[in-house]
């Protein structure tokens, strides 16, 4: 039996009763975690994968992306080059919008534009209207071999600052992959043990518990990279009162941690020219 997950049109008014809740503006996970919240979604719904065979972005994040850009064509969001998605002045005024009537009015816009133009992608293309290369680069990191992605891993965190960082990957300990220290303003310091695994799915509640339970006494903190998501439980078992904190890192994250330190991936601003047919013009010949 398929587990239902609302379409993209139903979260409109939700999403914008999230921002409104956010105090106007959030990040995309922010904005998920209030939109689920609003919709009363259930774990197994926010569990489904967009594509299987990939991995990395549920169905919900997905239809959700198609939701925002629907809602900023329609004239209410804006969003920064930060990710950070926010009301403009007409969405602040608005509080709840005619989901068919912006449907209806951001396709004739769509098909309104000159044939010249770059095709725009539709939903039926499945495919996110939002930074396709996420989806690329996930790809690629599901192809690398387990140590390939262990010594990604290292790069990543010598680039963001830590030190003395060590892929150990010993077989039994706990699925422990290495460690390294994080010093801060070169005061404090904190031992970090990480984990890394490439997934195509969510990862559990339980792997979260057992990757603890080998860092326990050994570590200040402890980090799991994953190329998938995870679990609603695994996101609450990680922040778990009374019990040492684990920072995760899902593959949507992952992605962009590599574009903001430019490993592998490379960033170029292109300027797109714009092709209009002015008709009247040749009518007036």
């Amino acid at each position: 039996m398929s587990v239902e997950v609302p379409t993209f049109d139903a979260m409109m008014n939700p999403l914008l009763q999230g921002l409104k809740n956010l105090g106007g503006s959030g990040t995309i996970k922010e904005i998920a975690d209030e939109v689920s919240k609003i919709i009363n979604l259930s774990d197994e719904q926010l569990e489904v994968i967009h594509n299987p065979e990939k991995g990395g972005q549920t169905e919900f994040e997905y239809r959700l992306s198609w939701t925002r850009t629907y809602l900023k064509k329609y004239g209410l969001l804006e969003n920064s080059s930060r990710g950070i998605w926010a009301l403009n002045p007409n969405g602040r005024k608005t509080s709840k919008v005619n989901p068919k009537k912006v449907v209806h009015e951001v396709r004739s816009l769509d098909k309104s534009t000159s044939k010249i133009e770059e095709k725009e992608i539709s939903l039926e293309d499945n495919v996110s209207p939002e930074n396709l290369w996420q989806e690329d680069l996930q790809e690629v990191l599901l192809e690398m071999s387990p140590d390939a992605f262990e010594r990604l891993a290292q790069r990543i965190l010598r680039e963001s600052g830590f030190i003395q960082v060590e892929v150990t990957g010993k077989t039994g300990d706990g699925g422990i992959d290495g460690k390294g220290i994080m010093r801060l303003s070169g005061l404090l310091s904190f031992h970090v043990y990480f984990q890394c695994k490439r997934y195509k799915g969510s990862v559990s509640s339980s792997q979260i518990r057992d990757f603890r339970g080998a860092m326990t006494g050994r570590a200040d903190k402890g980090l799991f990279i994953t190329t998938g998501t995870f679990t609603k439980g695994a996101l609450t078992e990680a922040t778990r009162d009374g019990a040492p904190p684990l920072d995760l890192i899902d593959g949507e994250q992952l992605v962009d941690l590599l574009k903001n330190l430019s490993l592998g991936v490379k960033t170029e601003k292109v300027q797109k020219e714009k092709v209009t047919v002015d008709q009247d013009w040749f009518l007036t010949i």
